[in-house]
């Protein structure tokens, strides 16, 4: 059955939401959307849910048809920014199911668990791009916001066997989250992601992932002060990344600027011209800790650029950062040079085939101890 709707939003359900095709006419009724106030209410929405599944008998697609809500390349966002609904959002919610699900061109955001415990989603797919689903073009980069499965002050969360296509975080743990675990999945836009985090977020794994031509790889950013803990990358691996596979650092983005200020930190400690731009700044906020990471058997082949960035900021330094056979392959030598890594105020270890080894961290690897025993 298709059906064709504007929104939904549904308090106090529980049970199972089953749907085969949903096709959400987001695209006719911009300037009409539904509002809270000067807010947009979401595509779908649950609330207050307990014990929900929500399923399909084959996969269920909502399509939220999000072409016209993105603009033209490079001039949609100007005129709408972030005032876009989101495609599904369940939120204050506990003991939920998603699974068999296809969520395709978000006007924003795809998914969002917001406040949810015990949430698993299995079985799923997102999708979200203009012209190509081999790369991430200019144009294809212009659908902003189009994140993935997206969790925020979320408990015991478990992903696994789902993909991601689209042009923003792929998998992404937001502020206030703890105990997650994504697994098996398949990533390509930037990234599997924490942040941008200005709060506390503990005990998230990602392992068991690939990502081909993805923009970033792993994506750790914060925004402001806060602290990132006990977190492992596991059996990850990347072909042909687009930009840095490894950014463990301040958040890139510029929330909010205009064309004019497109390269300022007005919207974010980075710069999004950084480091391409000379006279751009990326600063690592103050008070904002890496506290026990682990990347463990992470290989990155040919990335178009330079391994990655580790910076944190001198008043808060990462602490026990571990890099443990993480290897990338015939990297760019643009813009790091031989170190390969933009690396300051990281208190780490490279062991087992770590390589390169980041240059401020302390080199243990089997290569290092051959060469001393040499």
């Amino acid at each position: 059955m298709v059906n064709r709707t504007l929104t939904y939003t549904l308090t106090r359900t529980r049970g199972t939401l089953s749907f085969d095709s949903t096709t959400l006419e987001a695209d006719k009724y911009m300037e009409q959307w539904p509002r809270e106030g000067s807010t947009l209410l979401e595509c779908i929405e649950l609330r207050a849910c307990t014990n929900l599944t929500i399923t399909s008998s084959t996969e269920g697609t909502l399509d939220g048809r999000g072409g016209k809500w993105w603009g033209i390349p490079g001039i949609g966002y100007l005129r709408r920014q972030e005032h876009r609904p989101r495609l599904l959002k369940i939120s204050d919610s506990k003991d939920v199911l998603v699974q068999h699900t296809f969520l395709k061109d978000s006007p924003y955001w795809s998914f969002l668990a917001s406040a949810v415990t015990n949430l698993e989603v299995r079985y799923s797919r997102i999708e979200a791009w203009r012209m190509s689903h081999d790369s991430h073009s200019v144009v294809d980069l212009s659908a902003f916001n189009t994140d993935g499965f997206d969790m925020a002050g979320c408990d015991n969360v478990w992903i696994h066997d789902c993909s991601v296509w689209n042009q923003d975080d792929c998998f992404d743990v937001k502020d206030g989250t703890k105990n997650v675990l994504i697994e098996r999945v398949k990533a390509s836009g930037l990234g599997l992601t924490i942040g941008s985090i200005s709060s506390n977020v503990s005990n998230i794994t990602f392992r068991d992932a690939h990502m081909s031509n993805t923009v970033k790889g792993i994506y750790m950013k914060f925004r402001g002060a806060g602290t990132i803990a006990d977190v492992l990358y596991e059996n990850i691996v990347m072909d042909g990344p687009e930009q840095f596979a490894i950014w463990i650092g301040p958040a890139q983005q510029c929330d909010g600027c205009s064309v004019a200020n497109l390269c300022s930190t007005d919207g974010g400690p980075c710069s999004l011209c950084w480091p391409d731009i000379p006279g751009t700044e990326c600063n690592a906020p103050a008070d904002a800790h890496y506290v026990n990471i682990t990347l463990r058997n992470v290989t990155v082949n040919n990335p178009k650029k330079s391994a990655g960035v580790l910076l944190a900021n001198a008043t808060s330094p990462g602490v026990n950062i571990v890099f443990d056979g993480v290897v990338v392959n015939n990297p760019s030598s643009s813009p790091f040079g031989k170190d390969q890594y933009y690396c300051k105020n990281m208190q780490g270890i490279a062991i087992g085939g770590t390589s390169p080894v980041p240059p401020c961290f302390t080199d243990l690897t089997t290569n290092a101890k051959s060469v001393t025993g040499s």
